[in-house]
């Protein structure tokens, strides 16, 4: 009996040592694992991207592959808020992102330096909550409207303001970051007026909320996809780069000729919106990579001043 009780204990002894040795082992690769994953990302093209329609092409080139992945790994970042968005650019967590000229500048004036690589065709509407009754904006006095600091929609605010000779005090200009609970906010009539981009901005006229403002017919084009000038020193950074813009290019010809209807499963997956949305997005012709108008900076620059 005591043999039979020995030779148990031996085997228990030899079981428990072999599961403690297989746990380390785990523990082992497991941090191996994580440090592998850490440099691959380190080494990619890191892209913050917005579930706004201007990020249209760059998802298309990603998930339709126009990206040569042999070539260079692009990754996207998503981001809800662009002010988290460009927090991680300033700090170097990503290398590039879809923002404003607005935002750039001001970035540019807190130390980032910047290249803009391209000009989106981003646009911003005012819409007012139909149960407000706004209709047109000089009846904005004592409201509320809801942007983002230091932005487009920032100095959209501010001019829809001075356009309707309303004083600046008598309006109140409320920071939601997050675009999504921008809309979200009106439809649930917790706010009188919002700065929206596309998709937002159809699915907020769909329920009836009055446009009381459009960037476009201001002439105002502030939508840029900006880099961080340090990094794209780096010879690798620069071919990843040349990657990206030949695979977004690729997308905005292939949008162009298709239809945003076309891509309407991205637009749902990445833009968080519905088909009903995706069906009354007005047509938009998405511009090839090119510099965006010094006249669009300046009055960037001169808002920020």
């Amino acid at each position: 009996m005591k043999t039979k009780y020995i030779v148990f204990f031996l085997l228990a002894a030899v079981i428990m040592t072999g599961c403690g040795q297989s746990y380390e082992e785990k523990q082992r690769l497991s941090r191996a694992e994580q440090a592998r994953l850490h440099r691959e990302d380190s080494l990619a093209l890191k892209i913050g991207v917005m579930p706004t329609l201007d990020c249209l092409p760059i998802y298309v080139a990603k998930d339709y592959g126009l990206f040569d992945s042999t070539k260079a790994d692009i990754r996207l970042k998503p981001f809800k808020a662009q002010i988290d968005c460009d927090a991680a650019l300033m700090k170097g967590a990503i290398e590039g992102c879809i923002t404003d000229i607005v935002r750039g500048q001001w970035m540019k004036g807190k130390g980032t330096a910047l290249d803009y690589v391209a000009a989106t065709n981003t646009y911003w509407q005012l819409v007012s909550n139909r149960l407000a009754r706004i209709r047109r904006i000089n009846q904005m006095n004592d409201k509320m409207i809801a942007m983002a600091r230091f932005s487009a929609t920032a100095l959209l605010a501010d001019y829809a303001v001075d356009s309707a000779k309303l004083k600046s005090e008598d309006v109140f200009k409320v920071q939601i970051n997050d675009v999504n609970l921008r809309l979200q906010m009106l439809m649930n009539n917790e706010m009188d007026a919002v700065l929206l981009p596309e998709p937002q901005a159809t699915t907020a006229r769909l329920y009836k909320n009055p446009v009381l403002m459009d960037s476009r017919d201001k002439d105002m084009w502030l939508g840029v996809i900006a880099f961080r000038k340090k990094d794209m020193k780096d010879e690798r950074r620069k071919q990843q780069l040349d990657v990206f813009m030949k695979g977004y290019n690729a997308a905005c010809d292939s949008i162009n000729k298709n239809g945003l209807k076309h891509y309407a499963r991205t637009i749902e997956k990445y833009c968080g919106t519905d088909e009903k949305t995706v069906n009354a997005l007005p047509k938009i012709k998405f511009r090839r990579a090119e510099a965006p108008r010094q006249k669009d900076i300046e009055t960037a620059d001169k808002w920020l001043k």
